[in-house]
């Protein structure tokens, strides 16, 4: 099945690879079927064991093949024409990230695969999902979003393949990236409209520690003592009652749509009674109460600079724009 000659121009590991996609393409190897061993391939072609497995791992990358510990190699798919294979590692999906991933795919062209998962910030789930797929990839995109001590499990990947996507904390500066830098975003964002905010009597931030970076409360709390601004972090509106003159930060939909929800019980008017600042816009937020005020990165340009940096193999990181959008709600 494999046959490597001398003297063609054609690397050695290059030609076992061309062999195997060859017997795929074929039908002589299907999807489920062993491939022959290292040391079979190796002494009838008089090899290094190196050279093979080079071969070998670069299509387990690919996702074409796969191995099982203490049995060999297996054929995992038949899609030759994959040259690529990425893993994607989010935190959760919603609307905003379900843009990123589509302006990521529409951006890397044909022929590269994509295997998307969610660790939901659960460090359990977050450190299997890195650990089962060390070495299946090209490429490893991960969204470490707060956890803590993500540094020791990322740094088992090799540096070169990985890219960290949204929050880049501390320990993950060695790594490349494309990431939000929330503390200046709210704290410029708000300072943009101080002005407004001091109609207010109170600025609230509806934070959980769980999912919201922690450097967005970072930069609410000094924006808020810089100013003299009377504020309040709540983990959630669960009981809560509003009061005239409050100003509400919602990083998540959830807690907006609370708001709202309250606010009608309780009579009172958008942005005279009760004023609002979301976090990611969406259409939705263009039309609801005529308008919410956002604080939002454009996820779709996050996309396209995840999608380039890949594919020029770039070891940079970029910090992807944030921006004020006013509308009715402030």
């Amino acid at each position: 099945m494999v046959v490597v000659k001398k003297h063609i121009g054609i690397p050695k590991y290059k030609q076992i690879i061309n062999a195997i996609e060859q017997a795929i393409s074929s039908g002589e190897l299907q999807k489920g079927d062993k491939l022959p061993s290292i040391n079979k391939i190796k002494d009838a072609n008089d090899l290094s064991r190196d050279t093979v497995l080079i071969a070998l791992n670069e299509l387990k990358n690919r996702g074409i093949i796969k191995s099982v510990v203490g049995k060999g190699y297996y054929v995992s798919s038949e899609n030759v024409a994959i040259n690529q294979k990425i893993f994607l590692l989010f935190d959760e999906l919603n609307y905003f990230k379900e843009d990123l991933y589509n302006s990521f795919l529409a951006n890397l062209g044909q022929n590269i695969q994509v295997d998307i998962y969610f660790h939901h910030f659960n460090p359990n789930i977050f450190k299997k999902l890195i650990g089962d797929n060390i070495g299946d990839y090209n490429h490893y995109v991960i969204m470490p979003a707060n956890l803590k001590n993500t540094a020791s499990i990322v740094g088992q990947l090799p540096k070169d393949k990985v890219y960290i996507l949204d929050q880049l904390h501390d320990d993950l500066k060695e790594f490349p990236a494309v990431f939000q830098n929330f503390e200046k975003a709210i704290y410029d964002n708000l300072t943009k409209v101080l002005d407004r905010i001091k109609n207010y009597n109170k600025l609230i931030l509806v934070f959980s520690e769980l999912k919201q970076p922690l450097a967005m409360l970072k930069g609410f709390t000094s924006f808020c003592k810089k100013n003299n601004i009377f504020f309040e972090v709540v983990e959630d509106l669960k009981g809560r009652t509003l009061k005239n003159g409050e100003l509400y930060i919602t990083p998540d939909d959830r807690s907006l749509l609370q708001i709202i929800k309250k606010m009608k019980n309780q009579k009172f008017v958008l942005s005279n009674d009760i004023g609002v600042i979301s976090y990611n816009d969406t259409l939705l937020k263009e039309i609801v109460e005529g308008g919410i005020t956002t604080i939002s990165t454009d996820f779709e340009m996050m996309g396209k600079h995840l999608a380039q940096m890949i594919l020029n193999k770039d070891q940079k990181q970029i910090e992807n724009p944030n921006q004020l959008i006013i509308r009715n709600s402030l």
